[in-house]
């Protein structure tokens, strides 16, 4: 039973933490959860919950960089591995969904379905696509699975504007900022299957650590 006045902090925040601690994850929660209580009684859940958003923000950055610093070329490998991977499985994608839409012959019967196909749904099916890569990356990473995930994200983030900056300085941008928010998409779903991977992995560790 939850006492009078008991606070929690922040869901998403401690999620957050947890995803991105692994053998550190009971110790910075407790510490954590300790100080968030202390501020709390003292000046009021708000000023704690704020408080307890800044210190997971910045556990997150500082667990991702130790992580990154201890296994340098391994999560160097492995990022570049999934980027190289994406490159492979969205071309096929395409090709998939065609060769289905042309060998029903999609485009004379129903055209309208094969205009949705090969725009939105193509674009769907790269977000899903984007979720196997995560899956994959943060498989192959044990225990950088986020850190090693978001590392991918913000190179293919920082392609992404690179690409822009020379499509606005052609002055053909258009195409570009249109598929921008299914690139937002494809990058969470990157993020979305790391996570999936790490939750189970964590799962199993304390199913494996009961006696």
């Amino acid at each position: 039973m939850i006492p009078d006045g008991f606070v929690r902090p922040p869901r998403i925040a401690t999620w957050l933490v947890a995803l991105f601690a692994s053998a550190e994850k009971e110790s910075l929660e407790g510490d954590l959860f300790e100080e968030f209580s202390d501020l709390a009684s003292r000046s009021g859940a708000a000023v704690a919950r704020r408080w307890y958003w800044r210190q997971a923000l910045q556990s997150i950055v500082h667990l991702s960089i130790a992580a990154f610093r201890a296994t340098p070329y391994s999560t160097t490998a492995v990022v570049i591995a999934g980027l190289l991977l994406g490159r492979a499985l969205f071309p096929l994608t395409e090709k998939g969904i065609f060769a289905v839409l042309e060998r029903y012959r999609v485009f004379d019967t129903h055209f309208d379905a094969y205009v949705f196909f090969a725009t939105d749904g193509l674009a769907a099916a790269h977000v899903v696509t984007s979720m196997i890569v995560g899956c994959c990356v943060a498989f192959t990473a044990k225990r950088r699975e986020m850190m090693a995930t978001i590392t991918l994200v913000l190179l293919l983030f920082g392609m992404t504007c690179a690409a822009l900056l020379v499509w606005v300085a052609k002055g053909n941008a258009f195409m570009l900022w249109s598929m921008l928010p299914w690139n937002f998409l494809d990058w969470f779903a990157m993020l979305v299957g790391a996570a999936i991977i790490q939750n189970k992995r964590t799962a199993s560790r304390k199913l494996s650590s009961r006696p």
